[in-house]
């Protein structure tokens, strides 16, 4: 009898991953969740040019359903984005006689750093509501995010998985109808400081620099359709699933102060308040119901990053396990 009811289980949860596989976007969370006991694995990469320097991130997420409408995960990462220290021309103090001059601006870019790795990210999403159709759903969770990232990132805008330290939390609205879904995600990120040193231009010792970051509002628009099969026959069936992702962001002025006393003036757009949009097409695999592969490239449609280059690479591979107690 056990065995017949983990057949059961087993065969509904793959059943639940194919109908949904055009709601497992390759850069956004769904309203959906993990079922309660499924772990799940996922390794992500990103890469882009920087002038003559290909920036690279590798992050690996562990997933557990907690509940059946909460999922925790932990994402570890490694990026050769930044350095301990802030680069030449991010802020530098030098003295006039009496009279302290301060720069900020003339950054420069391509610099080679080397791997890191960068900390921690914490996410949960708790889904609070749930409608289902034939063939269709309306599911909408609240997630919370917490980083202990520490690296010397030098723009404004923070991104908690990989750039700066913080918290955030939001709201993510999923709709399903046959092959095509829809899910919207706004939120906040409120991050922290970076403590670091800045070099002095005149050559002298390098300055004790503490950079804050802007608080920022996300949203993100993601679109996703299933493209085969028309109609399942048995579930090890390939599924091949093509999205649109707008990802979109606006953030204030960084700070910056030196030795703890004195405010720096932000002459640089990288460090200035901004906002973008960006569009992530992308196609994606999944293979016997469960190893899932995305492929996206990102690009600029209003505005831009300054936190990186364009086009943004992205390559993720997925898998779920399912445990189950005799």
């Amino acid at each position: 009898m056990y065995r017949r009811l983990i057949i059961i289980v087993a065969f509904g949860l793959s059943f639940q991953g194919i109908l949904c596989s055009q709601e497992l976007f390759p850069t956004s969370e769904p309203a959906s969740t993990i079922p309660k006991g499924v772990i799940g694995t996922r390794l992500t990469t990103e890469s882009y040019k920087e002038v003559s320097i290909y920036r690279n991130l590798a992050s690996a997420r562990l997933m557990y359903g907690l509940f059946s409408n909460l999922t925790v995960m932990a994402n570890f990462t490694e990026s050769n984005h930044h350095g301990v220290d802030f680069p030449s021309g991010l802020a530098t103090h030098t003295h006039n006689g009496n009279k302290s001059v301060f720069s900020s601006g003339n950054f420069q870019r391509g610099l080679v750093y080397p791997y890191l790795f960068t900390g921690i990210d914490l996410y949960a999403k708790f889904r609070f509501f749930n409608r289902d159709g034939e063939h269709s759903h309306l599911r909408m969770a609240l997630y919370g995010e917490w980083s202990n990232v520490s690296v010397a990132h030098d723009e404004a805008e923070p991104t908690l998985l990989d750039d700066t330290k913080g918290y955030g939390g939001g709201l993510i609205i999923t709709v399903l109808k046959n092959h095509l879904a829809i899910s919207l995600t706004s939120g906040v990120i409120i991050p922290g400081s970076y403590d670091g040193m800045s070099p002095d231009p005149l050559g002298g010792p390098d300055v004790p620099t503490t950079l804050t970051y802007g608080k920022a509002v996300k949203y993100d628009l993601s679109i996703g359709y299933l493209l085969f099969p028309a109609k399942y026959h048995n579930y090890d069936e390939p599924n091949i699933n093509v999205y649109l992702e707008f990802k979109g962001k606006s953030y204030g002025e960084a700070s910056i102060v030196q030795y703890g006393i004195k405010p720096v003036p932000i002459q640089t757009p990288l460090l200035q308040a901004g906002n973008y949009v960006d569009l992530f097409p992308g196609i994606q695999t999944i293979l016997h119901s469960n190893m899932r592969i995305d492929f996206c490239v990102g690009f600029p449609v209003i505005n831009q990053s300054y936190a990186h280059f364009y086009p943004v690479y992205m390559f993720g591979i997925q898998r779920y396990f399912y445990l189950h107690k005799k």
